[in-house]
């Protein structure tokens, strides 16, 4: 199984943390490895078919001050496609004259939508002929951007045909808001004032986040499974999907 990484946050934030635990499952997951975070209007996507515990372009990732409102990753184990770099995650197109970004956890058999030429996919995975498709479809559905709560429930309609074709976790992102579905395993925790120390499951690393935030600051982090082993991670629902928008879940409570 794939591993997803995202976040989403009200101001620019270090991702190393969770970057580091998150690495560490490449261990078991060899097929390549990206990370895409958004920098005002553009986007840096920095990808590698090598694991992510070998690779020079994950060294750099982890020297690179990355400081961004959100980021997404994926660790790749392939199920259909080659290992090869057109078929490692994140994957970008634009609309709307938005970067966007799409990763994905998952095996969607039979998924063979027909598409037009302003979104094909250049590998050959699954994954990329539904982001493909759901870029298509959101472009039908809209003459421009929408706002975040009609862009919502666009997507709340458009994912069902797909995941009835097998496992559907993705992550998607315009630089506005990150939008994260699960079929099977997600995880999302908030993390804001008061701040407290967190360890990673996967590697011996304690951070006291206290020291390293602001008391306005918020990030809200979503991954397969939890990273650390001493915060509470609320498990997505199969079938649910959540946005986040500066760094709290649209339909949880009101951020203090």
């Amino acid at each position: 199984m794939c591993q997803l990484l995202g976040m989403n946050a009200n101001t620019p934030t270090d991702v190393m943390f969770s970057f580091t635990g998150f690495a560490t499952r490449a261990e078991e997951h060899k097929d390549g490895f990206g990370i895409a975070f958004f920098e005002g209007c553009g986007v840096r996507l920095l990808v590698d078919a090598q694991s992510a515990r070998a690779s020079p372009v994950a060294d750099m990732v982890r020297r690179y001050p990355i400081k961004s409102r959100h980021i997404i990753a994926h660790i790749r184990k392939a199920t259909q496609g080659a290992v090869a770099l057109e078929n490692t995650h994140p994957f970008t197109r634009e609309l709307w004259g938005r970067y966007w970004v799409f990763a994905h956890n998952g095996d969607l058999k039979g998924f063979a939508p027909r598409l037009h030429g302003a979104f094909r996919p250049v590998g050959s995975t699954d994954s990329e002929r539904a982001f493909c498709w759901l870029m298509q479809e959101l472009a039908k559905a809209h003459a421009s951007v929408p706002p975040i709560d009609e862009l919502t429930a666009t997507l709340r309609e458009l994912v069902p045909p797909i995941a009835a074709h097998g496992t559907f976790n993705f992550m998607l992102s315009n630089g506005q808001a990150l939008w994260a579905h699960c079929s099977t395993h997600l995880h999302h925790i908030v993390r804001q004032h008061p701040f407290a120390h967190a360890s990673l499951q996967d590697e011996d690393v304690t951070v006291d986040f206290a020291e390293l935030a602001s008391p306005r600051d918020r990030v809200a982090v979503v991954v397969t499974e939890p990273l650390t082993r001493d915060e509470t991670w609320t498990p997505f629902a199969p079938g649910e999907l959540k946005v986040f928008v500066d760094g709290a879940p649209l339909d949880g409570p009101p951020p203090p």
